[in-house]
């Protein structure tokens, strides 16, 4: 321990060959990082303006998601939101917004069965609120007011999502046994 007032503290790197330091070793405990976010893909359509602009009459919104996930290596998995905004008056469409936007996970000792929930439901969720204000950008950008979508509880779709898939594949193997 350094003395007070010393600035420098020792290292004790003449100590005897037995007392050295215990090397680390490998680390084998399970790791998920976020490494990057990105616009893969954006496409926002305005064809009726500057008439559409003036169109008087109530806007029906769609929204549509879409997850999808893939492999870049063995550490490195790419996740990619799909957000599908269009807006049709009566008088036809008033804009259309296409964005696909992906993140780079990366993960290091995590099973398949902790992988997949990740990449499906938690990676998503952490990275909607860049891709929502993205998309409510271009919206305010083709000049209408901002689309501010809900936030979405991607945790609860995907547990949905799983027991209608185990719904689905008990159905089917009772069937296949009448």
């Amino acid at each position: 321990m350094a003395e007070e007032g010393d600035i420098i503290s020792s290292l004790n790197l003449d100590a005897p060959e037995g007392s050295a330091p215990i090397a680390n070793g490998e680390d084998t405990s399970p790791a998920i990082g976020l490494i990057s976010q990105y616009i893969k893909d954006l496409s926002v359509e305005n064809p009726n303006a500057p008439e559409s602009y003036q169109w008087a009459d109530a806007a029906e919104i769609s929204v549509d998601f879409n997850i999808g996930a893939r492999p870049l290596g063995t550490d490195v998995h790419e996740i990619e939101l799909k957000i599908n905004v269009s807006s049709k008056a009566p008088q036809g469409s008033i804009f259309v917004v296409e964005l696909s936007y992906g993140a780079l996970i990366g993960m290091r000792n995590v099973t398949d069965e902790q992988a997949h929930p990740f990449l499906f439901a938690e990676g998503p969720r952490l990275v909607f609120p860049f891709a929502r204000r993205i998309v409510a950008d271009a919206v305010r950008d083709a000049g209408f007011p901002p689309l501010i979508l809900e936030p979405i509880d991607f945790n609860g779709l995907y547990l949905q999502q799983l027991q209608a898939q185990q719904d689905a594949e008990l159905a089917a193997g009772t069937a296949g046994q009448a």
